[in-house]
């Protein structure tokens, strides 16, 4: 039996097939969201950016721990996650909080920590020292409290990423009243740059910046006495670039951004989420 032999060479064939078009190599579509089973810990989550932040996270089968004050606790865990009361401005209550979270999932994969609050607009030459304190502890201290007690479970698991809250007012003060919490989250920037210089490399650590976003936080903050003065967020608004001022759930896609994979490559720094109020 004769064996086939193979087609001549033709000069014309392999010119067509040379202009023929490549198949186009087929890119992976890179994960931006954390894996489904994330252990996050969302500090302050009953608020109006921790309320759609949490409804990010279980959309996106993340496993969500809520710390929050008891009061606010009591008002309405939000849908899919656990709570668990804690008083961020006293010290053992956030370790013993961090100490059930240890019980319940022995690791940690991200913490969000979204505390802080201000109180009557007063102008810092008119200001007692304790309410000076009272905000600074609510705010900074209370990030570094949080932090500290975060930081032994995401080493335990392996590392991960922490997300603090900044203002634009930790870079910029527009308007009075609002010295010490706008001294507090410039403290929160540089306490995230050091965290993530010392944390590194195994956890991240950035800041999200929003700012002024249509919250209770407007008026006072969740579970906390209303303000007599109060911002004008629909006068406030025309003044922003993209029209508007933002809304709770313009911040739950960048928080699950910076906690994810498709932020491997990002730390020490502060994202600001603002409508373009800086252009």
């Amino acid at each position: 039996m004769l064996r086939s032999l193979p087609s001549p060479f033709s000069y014309e064939t392999a010119m067509s097939d040379l202009a023929q078009p490549a198949e186009p190599a087929r890119l992976r579509t890179p994960d931006l969201l954390p894996p489904a089973g994330t252990r996050v810990v969302v500090a302050g989550g009953c608020g109006g950016i921790g309320r759609a932040f949490v409804a990010a996270a279980c959309a996106a089968d993340l496993d969500v721990i809520v710390l929050d004050l008891p009061r606010t606790l009591d008002r309405g865990v939000p849908d899919g996650a656990m709570g668990i009361p804690c008083d961020a401005m006293d010290e053992t209550g956030v370790m013993a909080a961090f100490a059930s979270v240890e019980e319940r999932w022995g690791g940690l994969d991200a913490l969000v920590n979204l505390v802080g609050f201000t109180n009557e607009r007063t102008p810092i030459e008119t200001m007692p020292a304790s309410e000076w304190d009272e905000i600074m502890g609510g705010t900074l201290r209370s990030a570094f409290l949080i932090c500290r007690s975060a930081v032994p479970l995401l080493r335990r698991a392996g590392g991960g990423a922490i997300v603090n809250t900044a203002s634009t007012f930790g870079v910029r003060v527009p308007h009075v009243g609002y010295g010490p919490y706008a001294t507090a989250k410039a403290g929160i920037i540089n306490l995230t740059r050091a965290l993530a210089t010392e944390c590194a490399p195994t956890i991240r650590v950035n800041a999200l910046a929003p700012g002024l976003v249509d919250t209770a936080f407007l008026k006072g903050g969740t579970g906390r006495p209303e303000k007599k003065k109060q911002m004008d967020p629909q006068a406030f608004g025309k003044g922003v670039p993209l029209g508007r001022v933002g809304r709770p759930e313009d911040m739950a896609g960048p928080l699950l951004f910076l906690i994810g994979p498709g932020a491997a490559y990002i730390t020490a720094q502060t994202l600001h989420v603002n409508g373009g109020i800086w252009s």
